[in-house]
C-alpha cells in the first residue's frame, strides 16, 4: 500500500474511531458511550484544548507599548523556590519520530520517519511561575491573557463566585469557560494566586509569550522533532518516556486525569491541577514531566502530513494557522484525550492560552549563567 493510500486509510479509520468526548446538559460520555452531535454523528473533541482559540472577529490585543509595564510586584522567594532553569546537553543522534500505530490518526501521529538532529540544549523542567516571574521582573512583560483580559479555565476548578459572571462556554467543549482575570498569576481566575505554586509550571502562556520568554533567556522554543527526541529519553517505539506501561509497578509517573472527566478528578497521582515541575521521576535524559502536567509549545507550524523519508533537523512547514503543542496535560484521560504519549500532538493559535498550557525552552548554545546538568 502506498504512503498516500495509507494516509487516506488512516484518516478514514480515525473518523470512525472514538477519540473524544462531549457533554450535553448533565450527560457525560466516554469511549464506551460516545456522545452524538446534532447531526447524529460522533464528535471528536478530546479535552477540547485545540478549540481554545481566540476569536478573530475584530478582537485585538492592546498596542505594543502595553506589552511592558513597571508596576509588577515580585512574589519570588528564592529560599523557598530555588532556580529551576537548568538545561541538559542532548548530543546529536538519529531517532525514530512518530508511530505506525497511531492512537489518534487525525492528529498526524504517523508515519514513523528517521530524524537526525544536531546537538542541542533542553530545559530540565517546564518553565515555572518563579522563572517566569524573573522574566517579568526584568522586562515588565505583560502576557497576552492579561492584555486580552481573559483566558480559559476548566469549569470544575472555578469558584462559584466567579462562575456567576460567566455567560459563555466553548461550544465543542463546554467544560472550558473563558474567565475574566485568569492569567499566569491567577490560574483559576481573579480570586486565585500562585503564592504557593511558584514551583508549578507557568500557565495561560501563549506561543507568543513563550517566544518572548525564551528570547529573553537566550534560548528558543524546541522544534517538534527536538521535543520528541528529548521526551523519548533514548527509548524507541515506546508510548511513554519510561516504556509502555502507564503505571509500572503500580507507580504513577505523570500528572494526568483519574476518575470521570470532566466532573471528577480523583487525583490518584497526587494532583488535581498542575504539579510542581520536580514531581515524578525523570526520563533517562534527566528531563521531568515531558508528558502530563501541562501542554508544551514547540516552534513548528501545525501539519498532519509528514513525509516518511529520512530528514535532518526538520523545522516543520514554513507557515500555517496553528502551532504544535506536545505532551498532554493534567486534564488528559484515556477516554477523552489520550495525548500524554511521546508521539501525541495537538495545536492552537499563537495567541491562545489556557490553564493547562505552558512551555520549556531549548538552545543551540548554553546561555550565560545557566547550569548544565550533564556537561
Amino acid at each position: 500500500m502506498s504512503w498516500q493510500k495509507l494516509t487516506l486509510y488512516m484518516m478514514v479509520l480515525s473518523a470512525l474511531a472514538i477519540h473524544g468526548a462531549c457533554a450535553d446538559g448533565e450527560q457525560t460520555c466516554d469511549a464506551e458511550s460516545p456522545c452524538e452531535g446534532a447531526d447524529g454523528e460522533e464528535q471528536d473533541v478530546g479535552c477540547g484544548c485545540s478549540a481554545l482559540n481566540r476569536q478573530k472577529s475584530g478582537e485585538t490585543v492592546e498596542s505594543e507599548k502595553e506589552k511592558y509595564r513597571s508596576d509588577h510586584v515580585s512574589q519570588i522567594d528564592e529560599a523557598t523556590y530555588p532556580r529551576t532553569n537548568q538545561m541538559v546537553l542532548l548530543k546529536g543522534d538519529t531517532f525514530t519520530m512518530g508511530t505506525d500505530e497511531p492512537k489518534i490518526p487525525l492528529d498526524g501521529e504517523y508515519p514513523t520517519r528517521e530524524i537526525t538532529l544536531d546537538s542541542f540544549y533542553f530545559d530540565v523542567y517546564e518553565t515555572t511561575n518563579a522563572e517566569f516571574e524573573h522574566f517579568v521582573n526584568a522586562t515588565g512583560y505583560v502576557t497576552e491573557a492579561e492584555r486580552f483580559g481573559d483566558s480559559f479555565v476548566l469549569e470544575a476548578r472555578i469558584s462559584e463566585e466567579v462562575k456567576k459572571d460567566i455567560t459563555q462556554a466553548v461550544a465543542a467543549a463546554p467544560w472550558w469557560l473563558p474567565v475574566k482575570g485568569a492569567d499566569w498569576r491567577h490560574p483559576e481566575g481573579p480570586d486565585t494566586d500562585i503564592k504557593a505554586r511558584m514551583d508549578h509550571p507557568a500557565v495561560h502562556t501563549s506561543w507568543n509569550d513563550a517566544v518572548e520568554y525564551c528570547q529573553w533567556a537566550g534560548k528558543r522554543l524546541p522544534t517538534e522533532a527536538e521535543w520528541e527526541f528529548a521526551a523519548r529519553g533514548g527509548l524507541k517505539n515506546r508510548l511513554f518516556p519510561w516504556g509502555n506501561k502507564l503505571t509500572p509497578k503500580g507507580e504513577h509517573r505523570m500528572n494526568i486525569w483519574q476518575g470521570t472527566f470532566p466532573t471528577e478528578n480523583t487525583a490518584e497521582d497526587g494532583y488535581a491541577g498542575t504539579a510542581p515541575v520536580t514531581s515524578f521521576p525523570p526520563n533517562k535524559y534527566g528531563l521531568y514531566n515531558t508528558v502530563g502536567n501541562v501542554w508544551e509549545w514547540v516552534s513548528d507550524w501545525w501539519t498532519v502530513n509528514h513525509e516518511p523519508t529520512p530528514q535532518s533537523n526538520p523545522t516543520g512547514p514554513a507557515s500555517g494557522n496553528d502551532k504544535v503543542k506536545k505532551g498532554g496535560s493534567y486534564m488528559c484521560h484515556l477516554s477523552y484525550c489520550y495525548r500524554y504519549r511521546c508521539e501525541a500532538r495537538s495545536q492552537n493559535t499563537v495567541d491562545s492560552s489556557a490553564a493547562n498550557l505552558g512551555f520549556r525552552c531549548a538552545a543551540d548554545k548554553l546561555p550565560d549563567n545557566i547550569e548544565c546538568n550533564n556537561c
